[in-house]
Parts: C-alpha cells; sequence; structure tokens
C-alpha cells in the first residue's frame, strides 16, 4: 500500500494546504489567462509536481483550458495516466547538460500531435548547468503559442534571475502540521486504520510540512504496528523519544528530583546525543506555544540557551554523553538563577512594605468609626508646578536630580554636562546655567540638546526657558597702598651742663 501515490491530488481542490495558488491556477485557466512559463517553487512534497500535471491535465482536457477537467476524455485519461504525448516530464538532474536542452528545444519546432498544447515539464530545474540555462532562454522568453514551460525547483535562489525573470513564480508554502494531521486522520478512516491522535502527532512533526514524506511515514507506522497506529510503537519506529519521557525528564528537573531525572536520563542514553538535543528543543518549542503554566518564560529561555550551546559544542567533536550530562547540569543550575531572582523581588516588597510602615505620628484623640462609602479628596494642581517637583525642593536639588537623570541615559553627556555648566538660579519658569570656556565639549552638547531639554522639562516642568548667562570674568584685587611709616621724632639732646668753673685760689 502507498499512501502518497493512492492519495495524490488529481484536482485543484485536492491540493493540502495551498489555496493560494490552486486559487490563483484556477482563475487563470478560467479566464483564459494563461502564461508562457510557470515556476513552481517549495519543500518537497508540498505539491509542486502534482500540481504541474493537474495544470497540463487542465489544459489539455477537451472541454479546457478549465479549472475542473472532466476525466473521462481521452486527453484527461492519457495525462492521467502519464502516457500522453504532448505532455513532456524531464528530470533536470539527469538531463542536466546542454545537449539535454537542445534536444528538447528541438521538439518545440513540431506542434502537438494529439492534444491543444505542447507541455514542458521540468523537475528539479536547479540542477540545469549554465550552459544549459542559456540555451533555454530565447525559447522560454519567445516560446511558440502552443508551448508551455512548467518549470519546478525546491530551491529557486539557484536559477538565474534571467529565467526568474520570464516565468510566473508559485511558491508553495509548507503545510502546517495541523492541516498534515487533518488529512491523515481522514486517509485513516478512510482506510479503516485504528490509531492514537498524539502518534499522528509525532508522524506529521516528523514529515517536516512535507505532506507525502508524511505519508510515507504513516505507511511505515501501520505496519509497524499491525494495522494500529500507536504513540509508542509509532516512536520506537521513528526511533525518537516518547514525549512522555521528555514530560517526566522536565518535571523532574523543575522539581528537584535528582534521582528521577539520573534515570530517565540513562534510559535516553540509547539514542542520539544529537536527536536527543533535538527533540528536547521540539517537546520546549511546543510548552512555549502552549503556554503551560508549569514551565515559566524565564526558564524556557534558559533552557534553550542551554540547549543550542550543547549543539554548539556537538559540532566541535565533543563527546557525547559528555555534553548531555553538561546540558542537564546547566538545566539544574538555572534554577537557582530562578531562586536568586525571586529573592531579589521579595526583598524588594519587603522594602516598599517596611517604608509603607513609616507614617507620620497621628493624634492621640480616638477618631470616629467611619463606615459610609470613602470620601473623594480633590487634589488642587497648580499647572505651574511640574509633577516631579515639589513643594519644598530647592533649585540646587532639582539640579541635582537633572544631573542624574543625564548620567541615566549616558555617562559621558552627563560627565560633559556636570562639568560645563553651572547652576545660577531658577525662579518664574527661567534656569538660568552658566557654561564653561570648552568650546569644543560644548558643541558636542548641543547636538544632544533635544534629549537634555526634554529631561530639563521632566525636572523643572515643560513651561521651562534655558538661558545662559555669561560668565563675569573676575575682577582684579585692588593691591594694597602701603602705609607711610611714621617719622622717628627727634630726641631732644640733653643740654650739656656748665662746668663750674673753679675758683681762684687767693696769693698768700
Amino acid at each position: 500500500m502507498n499512501l502518497a501515490l493512492k492519495y495524490r491530488p488529481k484536482l485543484f481542490s485536492d491540493l493540502v494546504g495551498q489555496e493560494s495558488v490552486s486559487q490563483t491556477l484556477s482563475l487563470a485557466l478560467d479566464q483564459q489567462k494563461i502564461s508562457n512559463a510557470y515556476l513552481f517553487s517549495g519543500l518537497r512534497g508540498s505539491g509542486k509536481t502534482s500540481s504541474a500535471r493537474i495544470f497540463a491535465r487542465a489544459l489539455q482536457c477537451d472541454n479546457g483550458p478549465t479549472s475542473n477537467p472532466c476525466g473521462v476524455c481521452d486527453n484527461c485519461k492519457s495525462a492521467l495516466e502519464g502516457r500522453h504525448m504532448d505532455i513532456i516530464e524531464m528530470d533536470a538532474a539527469s538531463n542536466r547538460r546542454i545537449d539535454d536542452i537542445r534536444d528538447l528545444i528541438e521538439q518545440t519546432k513540431y506542434s502537438p500531435s494529439f492534444g491543444k498544447y505542447k507541455i514542458f515539464i521540468i523537475d528539479e530545474v536547479h540542477m540545469l548547468t549554465k550552459e544549459a540555462f542559456n540555451a533555454l532562454l530565447k525559447t522560454l522568453e519567445e516560446p511558440p503559442s502552443y508551448v508551455k514551460f512548467i518549470l519546478a525547483t525546491t530551491d529557486p535562489l539557484l536559477l538565474p534571475a534571467t529565467i526568474l525573470s520570464r516565468t510566473q513564480h508559485f511558491r508553495f508554502k509548507k503545510i502546517s502540521q495541523k492541516i498534515v494531521v487533518s488529512h491523515i486522520e481522514g486517509i485513516l478512516q478512510k482506510e479503516g486504520v485504528g490509531y492514537d491522535h498524539d502518534a499522528l502527532e509525532v508522524i506529521a512533526r516528523s514529515g517536516s510540512g512535507s505532506l507525502r514524506d508524511t505519508l510515507t511515514l504513516l505507511d511505515q507506522a501501520i505496519i509497524f504496528g499491525k494495522n494500529y497506529v500507536g504513540l509508542t510503537s509509532t516512536t520506537e519506529m521513528l526511533g525518537i523519544i516518547d514525549p512522555e519521557i521528555l514530560e517526566r525528564f522536565f518535571l523532574s528537573i523543575l522539581q528537584k528530583q535528582e534521582q528521577t531525572t539520573q534515570e530517565l536520563l540513562s534510559q535516553m542514553q540509547e539514542y542520539e546525543c544529537e536527536m536527543i538535543l533535538d527533540e528536547m528543543m521540539l517537546f520546549l518549542k511546543e510548552v512555549m506555544l502552549k503556554k503551560n503554566p508549569n514551565y515559566p518564560p524565564l526558564i524556557l529561555n534558559r533552557f534553550f540557551n542551554i540547549l543550542t550551546q550543547s549543539k554548539t559544542l556537538l559540532s566541535l567533536n565533543t563527546n557525547n554523553e559528555f555534553v548531555l550530562l553538561l546540558s542537564v547540569l546547566k538545566m539544574q543550575e538555572a534554577l537557582k538563577l530562578k531562586e536568586v531572582s525571586s529573592f531579589i523581588s521579595s526583598l524588594e516588597r519587603n522594602v516598599l512594605n517596611d517604608s509603607a510602615l513609616i507614617l507620620p505620628p497621628q493624634d492621640t484623640q480616638e477618631q470616629p468609626l467611619v463606615t459610609s462609602e470613602p470620601q473623594v479628596v480633590e487634589q488642587i494642581v497648580t499647572p505651574s508646578t511640574p509633577p516631579t517637583q515639589e513643594a519644598s525642593t530647592t533649585p540646587q536639588e532639582l539640579y541635582s536630580k537633572l544631573i542624574a537623570k543625564i548620567y541615566e541615559k549616558s555617562y559621558e553627556v552627563g560627565a560633559m554636562f556636570d562639568k560645563n555648566f553651572k547652576l545660577v538660579d531658577f525662579s518664574n519658569h527661567q534656569l538660568t546655567l552658566t557654561p564653561s570656556s570648552n568650546q569644543e565639549e560644548l558643541a558636542l552638547l548641543r547636538q544632544k540638546w533635544s534629549v537634555l531639554k526634554e529631561l530639563i522639562a521632566e525636572i523643572f516642568g515643560a513651561e521651562t526657558k534655558v538661558v545662559m548667562s555669561q560668565p563675569t570674568p573676575p575682577q582684579p584685587q585692588p593691591q594694597p597702598q602701603p602705609q607711610p611709616q611714621p617719622q622717628p621724632q627727634p630726641q631732644p639732646q640733653p643740654q650739656p651742663q656748665p662746668q663750674p668753673q673753679p675758683q681762684p685760689q687767693p696769693q698768700p
């Protein structure tokens, strides 16, 4: 049983998850607006080749071009059976040389032998050589009226710009997991196969948005589970970890049950380390999308970072068991960081509560108990006073707040402002500052003036005007005049006392 072939789309309405593409192509067919060349790009198994075949059959139908081919005419039957002579499919991976493209171009010279158009479907077109692309350009731009090209690729970035400009580009998106699960659930109901819904989620996730890959895995799960798709058998078949084990593993880490963590880790070590890390990241991604309250966003972020670092270590050919054990230890340590954060938050709350308990002293007189509705106290707000300014705040305190705010915004700007401006006065909504003589730093501050002006308005009020006062040059200090030294008064000279004259002695 091959479910991918059995349930291959045969009409545009059968395409799964590609509503925009099917609607656009259907309208183009119904309105007879057919281009010369189309390019279908997208993930493998998303419906590119199936859409190309449906489009080719819609062009060749006897009732066509139509968005709903009848399926009963000879053109439709031969197209469905893959034997239509005028629908040529070519695999560019094995026919990539310039000679192959020349043979294809040679076929465009001949009119269709059976249908209305000669349609060329080139799959994996990005595999063509540069010379083959150049040979295809002219024919792709101006083909005969009966020739149509449908190119399909998984990597449109590898195509030359000259090819892209000559085609209508349709991008096939990745099919969501929810749509894939709903589709394969309907298939199992038609086939009469029992299933577990969680097992379908695992299969759809392993298909990575490719419907063909998902149906191939579903085939294997039906065979392995003996006509029942169960979760245990599916995870065992795919070789992946049971999601229940992962859930128990992470809960044991969050609940600090180290013994359980070690037991579950030993169970998972039989798988490849890279696959274990991938499954852990997928599990945490689903937990994050479901907003599980058991996993705080902070812890999820730390777990993702730890697993990403572990994947990097694996790329360095590090011991796998060591990397896995290191990841678990880091996750356990990450919870301690959460405890520190919670402790800091609780301390902040305690500080706020303590500050709220410090109340001004009240009168000792008993107040009557009021049981009526709470009174509404009207506050008179003076528009001239900014919200952040209190009546008792001095201009110097406001200026200090301004300096602190500037430092918070930019330490460098705050240092320059504090160094080059001095507060003179603040009155009547006018802030007077004295700038320094450092013209270079003042020029830098002028470039930041819009930010500074907002901060000044926040601290001093929105109506505040800034006035620069020129610094007063220092007045020369008067030199003290020398005091005249007092002239010494001449001391009176003592008058010499007259010497007594000796009396003459009488002569005998």
